[in-house]
């Protein structure tokens, strides 16, 4: 079945010096301040288009890794994925990068690293995302 999620931003002003306000609708989680200096330098308590891609991203690839590794017979203990989205003024955002550490009892190291693998290119939002750089460091936890 489908699903459509929604949010909506409310921008006043300039890309420089205005500001704006990302609300998830669907969720009703909360709105968040957004501007472009938080997008390009320091956070200051406002998000941006890249950590919410972020966001999205490590969320996605750890639902989807779960999954995998479920049809291949191993349950995950504890999956924790980071992801880095670059942003490059006049350029756009150029890669995402997936720092995954997983505790996994009776999985080989190969077993891990190949459905890690599957993962990062099987996940939704890596599709989504399939203009970019896409890289992954996965660290098996003893």
């Amino acid at each position: 079945m489908a699903a459509t999620r929604t949010a909506h931003t409310v921008w006043n002003g300039d890309l420089f010096t205005g500001a704006g306000q990302t609300t998830l609708d669907s969720s009703g989680l909360g709105t968040f301040d957004v501007t472009w200096k938080a997008r390009t330098e320091a956070a200051e308590g406002k998000t941006s288009p890249e950590e919410l891609i972020a966001a999205a991203h490590a969320s996605c690839f750890s639902m989807a890794f779960s999954n995998m590794l479920a049809q291949a017979g191993h349950t995950p203990e504890e999956v924790r994925t980071k992801a880095d989205v670059t942003f490059v003024p006049g350029t756009g955002i150029t890669g995402s990068h997936l720092t995954v550490a997983a505790r996994i009892p009776g999985i080989s190291e190969e077993d891990f690293q190949r459905i890690a693998g599957e993962a990062k290119t099987g996940c939704p939002v890596s599709g989504a995302l399939a203009s970019i750089n896409i890289t992954m460091e996965a660290t098996l936890d003893a």
